[in-house]
């Protein structure tokens, strides 16, 4: 499969999944309402690399969007309109994705000590 970070525009088919989506965006982090398996679930912070909306309809409501990650694509539809400014994009995201995955999802250490309290 072609290496992450497809154009805007692609269309693809997730695995297991029976509707197409449009990739509409990267590096996506939900903030709301979180529905994994039709079940909704407690949100966690995490960073996917891909947003988008269900294809042929487009966006239809502005509050949700479909975030998922390049390992999840079964099969790429319509590859979207590439530029030599979008490949650069690409690379550069490529570059520094899971760096910056990796401090965004980064959980505080559960047996971190707490700072001295200075006496009053």
């Amino acid at each position: 499969m072609k290496e992450r970070f497809l154009p805007i525009g692609t269309v693809v088919l997730l695995k297991g999944a029976k509707k197409e989506l449009m990739i509409t965006g990267y590096c996506i982090f939900p903030t709301g309402t979180q529905i994994k398996d039709g079940k909704e679930i407690t949100p966690e912070k995490q960073m996917y690399e891909y947003g988008g909306c269900p294809y042929p309809e487009g966006i239809i409501n502005s509050n949700t969007i479909n975030a998922f990650d390049h390992n999840q694509i079964d099969k790429i539809l319509h590859l979207g309109y590439e530029t030599e400014e979008q490949k650069e994009l690409s690379v550069i995201l490529n570059g520094g994705y899971e760096i910056y995955k990796k401090k965004f999802e980064e959980k505080p250490e559960e047996n971190a000590e707490e700072p001295e309290k200075k006496d009053e």
